[in-house]
């Protein structure tokens, strides 16, 4: 009985060390990779980089910016190719701040009301709709600003999203985390080789990384070089097997479906 007992325990060990080193999608790690703003870059250096290795990113979209305004059959086609078409807001509201000479009375979101920011959010759903037919959409705040107020506006939205991009630098652990603030790491000048050390410490520890972009080879003031951006999609690429790249809104649904198989086996569980 007792030897029959240790088999039982290393079987399970084995198991869940299988398990955890296969723990997105039979692989190491995730890796979602967006961009925000929908700046002239994305269709011009981003997505067709991203073609040529047929890697996939989310494209966090603002229907006020140039970039998406006067290009709308791009962004289209990008979702045509499998790209992630997600909302960004219409206008790109954000907390004024003294160092955020960029935001505009008529956009400061500390001006807003939650019904206002609510309709503004769902009128880029619809919008976004009309490019790539979808109803399932993810979000991320502008600004990483999350509330109006005291109160937090996606509360009132959840029900329109899979799940929300944050910008708390930190990797994600599917069995912990909030899927209507997920982390991530905003990109502003690193080389390739950080790029990269990053996602080498997301296998290590068998987690997910999204990488937040804006400009990519310039095009915006927070901005990686084409370099940098090329040598961390080669990475990926070359090590495929063990790395899933996969858009935000997949990899949200994927946590999802593993979060209620975990909840159907405990309640099966004598």
């Amino acid at each position: 009985m007792k030897r029959a007992f240790l088999f039982s325990l290393l079987v399970i060990g084995l198991s869940a060390t299988g398990q955890q080193h296969n723990a997105w999608n039979n692989k190491q790690c995730a890796v979602v990779l967006t961009y925000d703003d929908a700046i002239d870059v994305h269709l011009d250096n981003v997505i067709p980089a991203l073609d040529s290795l047929n890697l996939k990113g989310t494209f966090f979209l603002t229907a006020a910016s140039p970039g998406f305004a006067k290009r709308l059959p791009a962004w289209k086609n990008a979702a045509a190719n499998k790209h992630e078409l997600a909302n960004h807001t219409l206008f790109h509201p954000c907390a004024a701040m003294p160092d955020r000479t960029f935001v505009t009375a008529d956009y400061d979101l500390t001006r807003y009301s939650l019904q206002r920011i609510t309709n503004e959010i769902r009128m880029m759903n619809t919008m976004l709709e009309a490019l790539d037919g979808k109803k399932v959409r993810t979000f991320a705040y502008p600004c990483g600003d999350t509330n109006i107020g005291d109160s937090a506006y996606i509360n009132g939205l959840k029900s329109d999203f899979v799940a929300a991009r944050g910008v708390k630098g930190a990797f994600v652990n599917k069995d912990s985390v909030d899927l209507y603030n997920v982390d991530c790491f905003v990109m502003n000048g690193q080389s390739g080789a950080q790029l990269i050390e990053l996602v080498k410490k997301a296998m290590q520890s068998n987690r997910l990384i999204v990488f937040l972009f804006h400009g990519v080879g310039g095009g915006h003031a927070i901005n990686v070089s084409l370099e940098a951006h090329s040598q961390l999609l080669h990475f990926l690429k070359a090590h495929d097997a063990e790395i899933w790249n996969t858009t935000f809104i997949e990899a949200a649904q994927f946590i999802k479906r593993t979060a209620l198989k975990k909840k159907m086996i405990m309640q099966d569980a004598p």
